[in-house]
């Protein structure tokens, strides 16, 4: 073949299996070889490899810019943002292309030059130009994705510089639409932006605005709302039927594992619970707690009870109505509140006490008081303390010593201490109750729990939040607090103010007289020495300087045997002494003395004296 000198020969040879060449390796300067993408080109030492092995975009970069610095073309009018076109028969040919911002996200290979070609081929198909159209103006790669931009020119022999109206939407709409034909090679795309030159700029906008309409959008906007809502109901109608379903076979189960545990103790019905309330009117509402609220109600045979109502729902509510009711039908005390059924249907969880009618002690500290005998008001004078002080202490002594295996409260408070017709003072609320630990190998009841603090503000023994360490002790503290709720009146924690801290400081300043509750009446000195000197003591910060429980109950026995006699005290309790009237008070500073504080290996049913009875089960 031949060709005059002025004639220029481009051999594209690109992406091939060329991997020497031999002979002469300096072609004429009119003679262009391109060998990109062949193995020749991976050896780079190879002489003048650099002429043959560069890439067609660099090629094109070179060729324009000799183009430009030649004197036959004139340059192309900037203002409408023309340029050479490469590739084309005409070297000044210069037309406004469109630019494309474009990314493969995941291409199969991580080296482009060999295979610019072959992604040449496969855009110019897809979108039906020719070859000498499209132009890769430059790519980089963003770690595995690669980006590049794309330049689309008119056809040279189509009469025109610029693109038409329908070729710009033709294209534009096929990279918006994503309709491209999958090739895995390649992989997917991201569409990053075009660049609208000139009138393209028109174009573009028309078309995007009348793309797709505003009955279209509201169309697919109302359709994904409503395929969303029925997602949402679908799936609320299927969590609230397995909620159902596991609810009712936790139910069946857990009524089962009760039927087992409560010999004595009587299952009521729904139906019972609903008749005994009047459909747990408010009206019959006597209190509320965490665990939930307390009704008064009356069953068929006319018996009052307490109908403890657990709220819907309350998983902790489920433990506690478990523990109470394994505890309570086994333990009977006359110093506890006795256990008469429970009710567990229809997902309701229902326990049946003994109902006390003057209520909490706290009531009656803070003046809510009033006398379940004669509806009058009768105020709490310090044998009545004494005697409730010691009924509370008798419970605890039988959960500690008595009950099998040993029981912690956990929650002693004023408010946990019920008061029945006669005063006479019972434990309550075992939902916080532990279990001791079972004896070691030596046959002795290890000293303590290790458990989640659990109680009420003002009440928890400081040790047992330090340490978590739950022991009989925190229970002795618990009930020095209510000790010396019976000697104030005042609340455990109120306006800043900690009751175990005033009442120690006003007995170190010796003005313990100042904090005592005015509605005491009066009372033996000695007497009330002693009470504060066991209160406080009971409230030792350290658990081994506080009393035992059977210490605290021989002491308060012993206050009570040396009050002096003053013809007794109505509601008193029956163990102690007959009563026959309102209290009257006796003004006396000494009373009779016996061992302070005596204790000695006995156990909480040991205890005997000329005025108090033995603490047994009944």
């Amino acid at each position: 073949m031949s060709f005059n000198s002025s004639a220029r020969l481009t051999l594209d040879l690109r992406n091939n299996s060329f991997s020497d060449i031999s002979g002469s390796t300096n072609p004429p300067a009119n003679v262009t070889l391109r060998l990109g993408g062949n193995p020749f080109c991976q050896n780079l030492n190879r002489q003048n490899s650099d002429l043959f092995c560069t890439s067609k975009i660099v090629e094109d970069q070179l060729h324009r810019s000799s183009k430009n610095s030649n004197e036959t073309c004139r340059s192309c009018p900037t203002d409408s943002f023309f340029e050479y076109v490469p590739d084309t028969p005409d070297p000044c040919f210069c037309a406004s292309p469109l630019g494309i911002g474009y990314r493969l996200k995941s291409p199969s290979f991580s080296y482009f030059p060999p295979y610019i070609y072959s992604f040449q081929a496969y855009l110019t198909k897809e979108l039906s130009l020719d070859k000498q159209q499209l132009l890769i103006d430059s790519y980089v790669w963003e770690g595995s994705r690669l980006r590049m931009y794309l330049k689309i020119f008119p056809l040279f022999d189509s009469g025109t510089h610029v693109l038409n109206q329908s070729k710009v939407f033709q294209i534009t709409e096929k990279f918006m639409s994503w309709n491209f034909t999958r090739d895995d090679f390649f992989g997917p795309y991201e569409l990053l932006n075009f660049t609208l030159p000139g009138h393209h700029q028109t174009v573009i906008f028309q078309t995007v605005k009348t793309g797709i309409g505003a009955g279209i959008l509201a169309a697919i906007v109302v359709g994904s709302i409503t395929c969303i809502l029925m997602i949402v109901a679908v799936a609320i109608l299927l969590f609230t039927r397995h909620s159902r379903y596991h609810r009712n076979l936790s139910r069946k189960k857990f009524s089962s594992k009760i039927g087992l545990k409560i010999d004595g103790v009587k299952a009521f019905s729904f139906k019972e619970m609903q008749s005994a309330t009047g459909n747990f009117n408010r009206s019959t509402q006597v209190g509320q707690g965490g665990y939930g609220k307390v009704y008064k109600g009356i069953l068929s045979d006319n018996s009052v009870v307490a109908i403890k109502r657990a709220e819907e729902g309350s998983l902790q509510g489920q433990k506690e109505f478990l523990t109470e009711i394994e505890l309570l039908s086994r333990l009977h005390h006359r110093n506890l509140v006795s256990l008469i059924g429970y009710c567990d249907e229809a997902g309701e969880q229902m326990l049946v006490y003994e109902f006390m009618p003057n209520g909490t002690l706290r009531d009656w500290l803070s003046g809510f008081e009033f006398s379940a005998k004669s509806r009058t008001t009768v105020n709490l004078n310090f044998r009545m303390r004494l005697q409730i002080a010691l009924g509370s202490a008798k419970g605890i002594l039988y959960l500690h010593t008595e009950a099998n295996p040993p029981i912690f409260h956990r929650d002693i408070k004023a408010r946990n201490i019920l008061l029945d017709a006669k005063l006479t003072a019972k434990v309550a609320d075992f939902g916080l109750s532990r279990l001791a630990p079972d004896l070691d190998f030596e046959g002795d009841v290890p000293g303590h729990i290790s458990t989640v603090v659990k109680g009420t503000p003002g009440y928890l023994d400081p040790e047992y939040f330090l340490t978590r360490k739950l022991t009989d002790k925190s229970d002795v503290y618990s009930l020095g607090v209510v000790l010396l709720e019976l000697l104030t009146g005042m609340h455990p924690i109120s306006f800043g103010k900690n009751i175990v801290r005033e009442v120690k400081l006003a007995h170190q300043m010796g003005t313990i007289l100042s904090i005592v509750d005015t509605k005491l009446g009066s009372f033996a000195s000695e007497c009330l020495e002693r009470f504060v000197a066991l209160a406080l003591s009971c409230c030792h910060d350290k658990p081994e300087e506080r009393p035992s429980m059977l210490v605290v109950v021989r002491e308060l026995e012993n206050i009570l045997y040396m009050m002096p006699d003053d013809s007794g005290a109505l509601y008193s309790d029956p163990s102690l002494r007959s009563s026959a009237g309102l209290p009257s008070p006796v003004s006396t500073s000494s009373c009779i003395t016996r061992d302070r504080f005596a204790s000695g290996s006995i156990s909480g049913s040991d205890l005997i004296s000329g005025v108090v009875p033995t603490i047994a089960p009944r």
